[in-house]
């Protein structure tokens, strides 16, 4: 689903099962079967979403699995309804709207009212467009939601293997979406708290290097922390102040380097998105991180959109250091690349290296000039603190990797 490129990607091996300390709930994230060159132009569609982004306006806790798709986005279950049907939703905390029904059909039963609203939400490379119901919303077994507003897409554009998604972003993005009532349509992180269902309105994403095409290989907290999934002290950074990022979950690199290079020379706004599959920089910064990796280009003319790296220069590569607050965030080789036997699923050629940073399409001093996604987030546990207003990192057992040809 082309407009998730930027949306989703990964996470390797089940972590952690279900906790059931009375306010914390983290639910895995699944994984569906796709065939073919799935992620072919995956990086055309993070700068699509790119651009759209920045042109937007606008208790306890319980942990459940996630899974990747594709190597390309995660998505989790969620149920709807009373007897729930149960739906793959992308994660997305770049949006915020909840929907179903572009894979699986809307299933209504006697909990199931439509508002009178008609919704329309447009991404990066898609759309959707339908009527908003109420309904309820199973996240997990311990946590219910009653009258959940979401949206039964009847017409939609690039979500080709999912079933919807599950926005997760601050309620704002969701401004302008209903008609003929231009309202807020409150998120299932709101309508979560509000109903004593968790404590705090904090979000917990753990991804993780996707070992298989098709692997339940990550978790989502929702309300909480779980602590059991990273290690040493999380680092916090507040949200920006910045316009457009300040919309989003948008935060402050105060430095960015490779090697000798200093790609971000000062304090710059971007945002932190589950839904982008790629790791993003603004044109400026992205040609000077091409410039540390000699011979390196974009593919651009076999429509890849992907960084390809000659071999000879693999082995002199340097981390990608992110100063995030006073604390560096590092991607070291591995984390950089794309393993080579995933080459065909992104559309890619055999033996070829291909890397995980990609261009923004614009130069910086637009508010929003990079975007942490995906392939970023799955060597750190991350936190989005709507109780706080920041956004969080701890290192994880797979934050640091061995390259290996």
């Amino acid at each position: 689903m082309q407009p998730f490129s930027c949306w989703a990607l990964l996470f390797v091996a089940l972590v952690a099962a279900s906790r059931s300390t009375s306010s914390l709930v983290t639910i895995p994230l699944t994984k569906l079967d796709r065939t073919g060159s799935y992620l072919q132009g995956s990086p055309h569609a993070d700068r699509a979403r790119a651009s759209f982004l920045k042109t937007r306006t606008t208790s306890g806790s319980t942990t459940v699995p996630a899974s990747n798709l594709a190597y390309m986005q995660y998505t989790t279950s969620v149920g709807v309804g009373s007897p729930a049907t149960y739906y793959n939703l992308v994660v997305d905390t770049g949006s915020s709207n909840t929907f179903i029904g572009t894979g699986k059909t809307y299933v209504r039963t006697s909990t199931s009212a439509p508002t009178g609203q008609h919704v329309n939400v447009t991404y990066g490379l898609g759309f959707f467009t339908g009527v908003e119901y109420s309904d309820t919303v199973t996240l997990a077994p311990d946590l219910v939601i009653a009258n959940q507003s979401i949206g039964d897409a009847l017409q939609y554009a690039d979500f080709e293997g999912v079933d919807g998604i599950i926005g997760v972003g601050p309620v704002d993005l969701t401004n302008g979406t209903l008609s003929p009532d231009n309202t807020l349509i409150p998120t299932i992180m709101n309508n979560a708290l509000k109903q004593g269902l968790i404590k705090k309105e904090i979000l917990g994403v753990l991804f993780a290097p996707p070992a298989t095409y098709n692997d339940t290989n990550g978790v989502i907290t929702y309300g909480g922390i779980d602590h059991a999934l990273y290690t040493g002290k999380m680092s916090y950074a507040p949200v920006t102040e910045t316009y457009p990022a300040s919309l989003f979950w948008g935060i402050n690199v105060t430095e960015l380097t490779c090697g000798t290079h200093t790609v971000i020379p000062q304090s710059t706004a971007g945002i932190v998105d589950t839904g982008t599959t790629l790791v993003l920089l603004a044109d400026d910064f992205f040609d000077v991180y091409l410039d540390a990796i000699p011979g390196a280009y974009l593919d651009d003319d076999n429509n890849t959109g992907l960084l390809v790296i000659p071999s000879s220069s693999v082995a002199d590569m340097q981390p990608l250091n992110f100063k995030i607050g006073d604390t560096v965030f590092s991607m070291d080789i591995a984390a950089q690349l794309v393993p080579l036997d995933q080459n065909t699923a992104w559309g890619g050629q055999a033996g070829v290296q291909y890397g995980v940073v990609g261009k923004l399409g614009t130069d910086s001093g637009g508010g929003l000039d990079f975007i942490i996604g995906q392939k970023f987030m799955e060597k750190y546990y991350a936190v989005f603190d709507a109780h706080s207003n920041r956004v969080g990192f701890g290192y994880t057992n797979h934050t640091f990797s061995k390259y290996s040809p």
